[in-house]
């Protein structure tokens, strides 16, 4: 079968046309409910931001990172000639890992410095921190694209990846021991914060940190593993959704309690049965 040689997400590898079809299928799906959705999420948490909340502007600009990767992936499927869209593409995704990053700092800073917070957050230091997380981005992608051109040591390359990583779980774990100690927060918030921060952690970890890993190996370069790899992270804007979904109120607090009633009750037993 012919192959066809196709540029996505400036990493480069081969197609037949039978996995073309089926990434481009599986993208116009991702396209068609994920858009909508997302301009519904922006239009939703702009009116919260209109009555002085901050936290949902990093929310908002992690969802604008999202419609530019739409509208990227609207140009993989329609493959025009449009110089410079999969450096957009990338910019884009590592603008979303900076504002994820956003999000679990401002969670920890909430729970471990609350007077702090209170004191010092407002809506011009979150736009601030959104305007250089935006700045970063491009000079993160440029900074990568300069270590290859000049061979630069790999570890390098391997901080700049896994640096997001760090952070996330050190945010995490320190949430989780300032609430332990915390008796102020109500139990459905401590549960809402320790599942925001456990779902960043996971997105991160299986969609958007297996892509760099594997490209930093030569010999899966040309291999079906970048593929899929490349598919996970066109799933990541469907995550943000399910991520705000678990950073608002309502529905998703009988869920979470019916999870932890079910682990107490399972170690109770496990108690009662020793």
């Amino acid at each position: 079968m012919e192959d066809v040689y196709v540029t996505d997400t400036s990493y480069y590898y081969n197609y037949d046309r039978r996995e073309e079809f089926i990434i481009d299928v599986v993208t116009c799906i991702i396209i068609s409910i994920g858009l909508p959705l997302t301009l519904v999420a922006i239009y939703c948490l702009h009116s919260l931001v209109r009555k002085d909340h901050v936290a949902p502007i990093y929310v908002i600009n992690l969802l604008i990172s999202d419609i530019i990767q739409f509208c990227c992936m609207i140009g993989f499927v329609a493959k025009p000639e449009v110089p410079g869209i999969d450096l957009i593409y990338v910019s884009s995704l590592m603008a979303s890992v900076g504002f994820m990053v956003c999000i679990a700092l401002e969670r920890y800073l909430v729970v471990a410095c609350p007077l702090w917070y209170r004191s010092r957050q407002t809506i011009n230091i979150s736009v601030g921190v959104c305007v250089l997380v935006w700045i970063l981005s491009p000079v993160c992608l440029i900074t990568l694209v300069f270590c290859f051109s000049l061979e630069f040591p790999v570890i390098i390359l391997y901080i700049l990846v896994l640096l997001p990583l760090l952070l996330l779980i050190f945010f995490l774990g320190g949430t989780i021991a300032a609430l332990s100690a915390s008796i102020s927060v109500p139990a459905d918030e401590k549960r809402r914060i320790v599942a925001t921060l456990v779902l960043v952690l996971l997105i991160y970890t299986l969609l958007f940190l297996p892509r760099p890993i594997l490209f930093l190996k030569e010999e899966f370069r040309f291999n079906f593993l970048p593929v899929l790899f490349n598919g996970f992270l066109r799933l990541s804007p469907l995550a943000d959704l399910v991520l705000c979904v678990f950073m608002r109120k309502g529905a998703i607090d009988k869920i979470l309690a019916s999870v932890c009633c079910c682990r107490m009750d399972s170690n109770a037993f496990s108690s009662l049965t020793v």
